[in-house]
């Protein structure tokens, strides 16, 4: 029937060019989604083996768990969720979690701190260093960026602020105490 549908809407003058195209493409997909969902209850129904799941670009389902892993850092009464790369050094900071840092000011841009220990590092030139970039410099230093700025030197991606809109007031101007949690 769903292939029907199909082959008449092609068959019709009116649904030519690129607009027809796109909705031709979207008709597949949903039908493909639709026969899927179709072989997994069938499966469940016999006690087969589920088919796999497909998602569709766009779309969340309700019952997958997160799909980036997340932390949390804390600077005072000021919470933010962090969003982590997924890098080896990104998961090797977030094994060391909990962890409480005293972190220096430097260039008005950001807060640094040397770790417990050396994480993998896979520097790169970022070129343009974003408010709320959790960076590695070098192996063992952490960089907590809270503005903006082109930068020449080498950083491992670690994570970012989710939402940095009140990062710089809340590290701004001197040393702070930064708690780096799950």
């Amino acid at each position: 029937m769903i292939i029907n549908i199909i082959d008449s809407c092609r068959r019709d003058p009116r649904t030519s060019g690129p607009a027809s195209r796109r909705r031709t493409r979207r008709l597949w997909t949903m039908c493909g989604l639709c026969l899927l969902t179709l072989g997994a209850c069938e499966a469940a129904q016999s006690g087969a083996a589920a088919a796999p799941v497909i998602r569709v670009q766009g779309t969340k389902s309700p019952s997958a768990g997160p799909e980036e892993p997340r932390m949390w850092m804390t600077v005072g009464e000021h919470r933010f969720a962090i969003t982590l790369a997924d890098t080896a050094a990104a998961r090797a900071f977030s094994a060391l979690l909990p962890l409480t840092l005293d972190m220096g000011e430097l260039n008005g841009n950001e807060k640094h701190a040397r770790l417990p220990q050396a994480l993998p590092a896979n520097p790169s030139r970022p070129g343009t260093i974003r408010n709320g970039d959790l960076m590695l410099y070098g192996s063992d230093t952490l960089v907590v960026f809270y503005l903006a700025f082109e930068s020449s030197y080498s950083y491992t991606r670690i994570g970012r602020v989710d939402d940095p809109a009140s990062l710089a007031p809340a590290l701004g101007g001197q040393a702070a105490r930064i708690a780096f949690t799950r």
